[in-house]
């Protein structure tokens, strides 16, 4: 009987949580299929915030993306997620218009130019590194091409005629400089530990310092919580690899010294002829 009531309140304690995780896992899969791998079209057109035609293929070449999808006029969510994502991005060494650009793209058809300067303006001032506007773009388009890059990166938002708003999930992602979706951030914060990562991956190595290659190693990426986490096993293996380093350092520092030190009975004659002639 006792036993049965520990389970009951365990239950009780634990039902919150899962049904929590049941929705999100459940929102992911139906706002976000993720296409990891896959090229985002370049021919895409778009209009960015100066009011100037482009496509998002001049964004490729240089430098990891993290792309965005959003609308100008969400009542929370999208500002939430460009909120979290300026703060993570205030952690990471990196500069926005240096070592990578930041992509924000309206999926809503009735959004212009105008609106996504306004907003422009108020994140780049939030994340406040002199000459990092040139790295921001908020771009605005029509429904053909806004599709065409949702169905590209398997993103979808739906429109609720009763609120007047899109349903839709957050998450961001990491592009290479080539384009292809290399990692998703699917739910809450932006770590910026996650997404310095990131970066670092997507730009296959040309950003970061090799530090940040190392750690690398010691973490797995979750493509379904988007994080990375420690793998135990790689930690023991590096720390293994470091250990035995050291070792073998350490013995050929010594030997080295032993080959440079002369025989003792060498010294010892020195020093005779040394007394001799003194």
């Amino acid at each position: 009987m006792r036993h049965h009531v520990l389970a009951v309140l365990l239950g009780a304690l634990l039902w919150p949580g899962l049904v929590h995780a049941g929705n999100l896992l459940a929102s992911k899969e139906q706002f976000f299929t993720p296409h990891l791998g896959d090229r985002v079209p370049p021919e895409l057109a778009f209009v960015d915030d100066a009011g100037k035609k482009v496509k998002l293929g001049d964004y490729f070449g240089e430098r990891p993306i993290v792309l965005v999808l959003a609308y100008y006029e969400c009542p929370m969510l999208c500002k939430l997620v460009l909120k979290d994502l300026v703060d993570g991005l205030k952690g990471v060494p990196f500069t926005v218009g240096q070592e990578l650009e930041v992509v924000v793209v309206s999926f809503d058809p009735r959004e212009k130019p105008d609106l996504a300067a306004k907003h422009k303006e108020a994140y780049v001032e939030s994340y406040g590194r002199p000459g990092s506007a040139k790295g921001w773009h908020f771009l605005t388009g029509d429904q053909a091409n806004i599709d065409g890059l949702t169905e590209a990166v398997g993103f979808r938002a739906v429109w609720d005629d009763d609120k007047k708003q899109y349903a839709h999930a957050r998450g961001i992602m990491v592009l290479t400089p080539k384009g292809v979706v290399a990692r998703y951030f699917l739910e809450g914060v932006f770590p910026a530990r996650d997404l310095r990562f990131a970066l670092v991956e997507a730009s296959e190595g040309k950003i970061g310092v090799p530090m940040d290659r190392i750690l690398l190693m010691c973490f797995n990426y979750d493509p379904q919580t988007g994080r990375y986490s420690a793998a135990i096993l790689r930690l023991v293996r590096l720390g293994g690899a470091l250990t035995m380093g050291g070792i073998a350092a350490f013995w050929l520092v010594g030997w080295w010294r032993c080959r440079r030190a002369p025989p003792v009975g060498m010294a010892l004659q020195g020093d005779s002829g040394n007394a001799t002639g003194g």
